[in-house]
């Protein structure tokens, strides 16, 4: 078992440097098409999402608050109302649905 450990880790750093590298070496012009251009500036949100939504919805006593804060979010997001403010609504609304339910 303790001999696999090391086969993982050898794994792990060969597939991290061949995901890092082989952009660099691979794609030496700039990228014309708009399809992949598209694809590729929005990874980044999408990871973010991925990683976030699972914790609003697990990190409170209460799954329904985190959802009902979500969806509040979301529309004082639509709504433009700025980073601080949509998250201030989201942290109340938490608060206040945790204390009366």
């Amino acid at each position: 078992m303790k001999n696999n450990i090391y086969i993982y880790i050898f794994v792990m750093a060969i597939t991290v440097f061949l995901v890092r590298v082989l952009p660099l070496t691979i794609i030496r012009r700039p990228i014309r098409n708009k399809f992949i251009r598209d694809f590729l500036y929005y990874v980044p949100y999408v990871t973010l999402a991925v990683m976030t939504f699972p914790a609003i919805i697990d990190v409170t006593d209460n799954p329904i608050a985190g959802a009902i804060a979500l969806l509040i979010g979301a529309f004082a997001a639509y709504k433009d109302l700025g980073l601080f403010k949509v998250t201030l609504i989201c942290c109340l609304t938490v608060l206040l649905i945790e204390f009366f339910f």
